[in-house]
């Protein structure tokens, strides 16, 4: 078909859609005429990095995968006088790739609190506390020394960055060791991590707090973008031996299992720890009525608590005078159906009233163990030997087997920082994604495994971040942005409408509204299996989901993660056309397209259900849909979305004639 042909056969189709009323409102970006090939169209292959076997057309991890690992041995002493912590470290790096590594890029994300860091300078002064850190304050790393044995090591840093220069060539399958002594004081603003003063002393919370070597990949290769304080991070799994030196006083929770008991607790608080590890109800480890009693604690001055975790991303702790600690078990099961359980726990002040055992629905342990639980079943097995969430300044934050909730008083919002928080140990702990590019990898990803959680928890669906109506206010919003956005270049306030929100919702429409349950969660499940303690790359989720669905979902990707466009389906006309049968034009007036279901009501008062699958958009904005009728005679109404899934933006065209109430509601 010659240039002109194809204008002829395009103003065709226009004037055809003028016709019935149906133009596309946004009609440079979604459609073609039939035989145009030039113009990229929602349904056009996405354009993915090339597969090999390294990252498979598949989705899948091939032969040729390769990742780095590195494992730390820390010694830190946290001195809550002057909130200060002093610390060294021995790391070995591992590298697993074929290439020869001539230096080492190392993270210092505590520079993030210096006052000239680009963190603070990069956000309004009226609008962040940490753009107004106080001058006189002593932000960031005191870096020590940097060696590999007697040997001083050439550095220089940049912000968050630091630059290593190696005394030779790390080879492939060569491993390196140095060492780094550092020390840092509290941040006076929360990022993640922080100090508060509570009735009983103080607690501590510390996440990000240890200088880590930045993760060389086959994507990027060194991936050096500053912490800013949106985007969180990106780290190379390995093993961690953790020796945390407090004042005797204080209890500590951290990733990772508690190696030496009986040196930093009492006797009692052991057989209470053991009791605990085979319960399903909640056992007090300290109670709050021994908060503040010396003979809940081991005599003497320093305690050193020592911590091992294996196979994690990184390390966080918390520590405290004033906490009450109690724990159960959760039970699981693991990919080869061998029962095991894994400790649940939590830390928080007197204050945290709803965190207890006498707590409503049972407490912070409680929804601990239901989440590792649920998601176990739900997803993959939990792969750690423990869980616990800290009550502290951190309102929410996650990381391996250790989570951080600020709620105190409210026991709903409490269920679902904890379920939201803990989840994240399969999404990015577990599959490791880039948080530093990719949030709605993670956070959206949890948020829709949440939403299930809950609704297994309190037997009705209790979170609406996915809910349709939610959704069409984010994507009418005059400051979208695509979801694929990197974190650090989202618009203020709008994190949580894309990274999670959105993504979310899309998730539940995929799964609920075009795949179908059974499809979408064998797809997503080895999508789990594939990349469990491996870094997937967008383009590896998509494949992966259409690879097991069965399915070709470019426009699916490209309408809901790529782009900003709307979704706006339409009754166009309804045509009564013989006694035995009718017509159902349907039309697609936004830049999104779906699938189209829609109900059907005949003069006799009998409804019918009938769904056009998304192919029938290809070359065209309508589709003709045939409704067989029998002896009910005619088509008396039509209703679109009968169950209220879509993010219509215009639901006063969804609606023909006089259709039956609608049977189903937003979700």
């Amino acid at each position: 078909m010659n240039q002109a042909q194809r204008a002829g056969w395009g103003a065709l189709v226009m004037l055809g859609c003028l016709a019935l009323g149906c133009v596309n409102r946004h009609p440079a970006s979604v459609f073609r005429a039939p035989g145009n090939q030039d113009q990229e169209t929602i349904f056009a292959p996405l354009d993915l990095p090339r597969a090999d076997e390294q990252r498979r057309g598949s989705g899948a991890p091939g032969n040729d995968y390769w990742q780095q690992r590195c494992d730390y041995v820390i010694n830190a002493r946290l001195t809550p006088e002057d909130k200060r912590l002093t610390a060294d470290m021995r790391v070995r790096y591992h590298n697993q790739s074929p290439h020869a590594l001539d230096y080492l890029w190392v993270q210092l994300e505590q520079n993030l609190f210096r006052p000239d860091s680009r963190g603070s300078r990069s956000r309004p002064r009226s609008g962040s506390p940490m753009a107004a850190l106080p001058d006189d304050f002593e932000g960031g790393y005191q870096i020590r020394d940097v060696r590999a044995g007697d040997t001083e090591l050439t550095c220089d840093i940049d912000d968050t960055l630091m630059y290593i220069e190696l005394p030779k060539p790390i080879q492939p399958g060569a491993t390196f060791e140095f060492s780094l002594g550092f020390s840092f004081q509290m941040p006076p603003y929360l990022r993640r991590m922080g100090a508060q003063d509570v009735a009983a002393g103080q607690i501590f919370e510390y996440a990000q707090w240890f200088p880590h070597v930045c993760v060389y990949d086959d994507v990027h290769g060194w991936n050096t973008l500053n912490y800013l304080g949106t985007g969180e991070f990106y780290t190379n799994f390995g093993d961690y031996e953790v020796n945390i030196t407090v004042p005797g006083s204080y209890l500590v929770g951290a990733t990772g299992t508690l190696l030496n008991p009986e040196e930093v607790l009492t006797s009692e608080q052991q057989s209470r720890l053991a009791k605990a590890k085979t319960s399903d109800e909640t056992v007090f480890i300290r109670g709050p009525d021994e908060v503040g009693d010396p003979a809940s604690r081991p005599t003497g001055g320093e305690r050193t608590w020592r911590f091992r975790a294996e196979n994690v991303r990184t390390f966080a702790w918390a520590a405290s005078d004033a906490f009450i600690w109690d724990a159960c078990r959760a039970r699981i099961s693991d990919l080869d159906g061998s029962p095991r359980t894994v400790l649940c726990q939590s830390l928080y002040p007197a204050e945290a009233k709803v965190w207890g055992p006498d707590g409503e629905d049972g407490g912070s342990t409680q929804f601990v163990r239901h989440a590792v639980e649920f998601y176990s079943d739900f997803l993959y097995p939990y792969p750690y030997p423990q869980m616990t969430n800290v009550n502290g300044p951190e309102g929410g934050m996650e990381y391996p087997m250790i989570v951080f909730c600020g709620a105190r008083t409210n026991p709903r919002g409490l269920f679902g920082v904890t379920d939201h928080e803990v989840g994240h140990n399969w999404f990015p702990m577990l599959v490791n994604t880039d948080e530093r590019r990719h949030v709605w990898m993670d956070e959206g990803f949890n948020t829709f495994i949440n939403r299930y959680s809950s609704e297994a928890f309190y037997g009705e669906d209790k979170r609406k971040r996915t809910a349709a109506a939610n959704i069409v206010r984010i994507m009418v919003d005059d400051r979208q942005q695509p979801i694929v956005t990197y974190p650090d270049q989202i618009r203020g306030g709008r994190l949580g409408a894309l990274g999670y929100a959105k993504t979310g919702a899309g998730l539940v429409l995929l799964r609920e509204y075009v795949l179908g349950p059974e499809r979408f969660d064998r797809a997503f499940r080895r999508y789990i299996r594939r990349w469990a303690f491996k870094s997937p790359r967008p383009s590896d989720f998509f494949r992966s989901m259409e690879d097991v669905a069965g399915e070709d979902l470019a426009w699916f990707w490209r309408g809901w993660f790529m782009q900003t466009g709307t979704l706006d389906q339409s009754v166009i006309e309804v045509n009564n056309v013989k006694a035995d049968h009718a017509l159902v034009v349907i039309g697609n007036l936004g830049d999104l397209v779906m699938p189209a279901e829609f109900e059907v009501t005949c003069h006799d008062g009998s409804t019918s259900r009938h769904r056009i699958p998304v192919e029938a958009f290809f070359t065209r904005n309508i589709a003709r849909h045939r409704v067989d009728l029998g002896q009910r005679g005619i088509v008396t109404g039509v209703r679109l979305d009968p169950e209220g899934w879509l993010p219509d933006v215009e639901p006063a065209n969804n609606a023909w004639g006089t259709p039956k109430q609608a049977s189903g509601a937003a979700r």
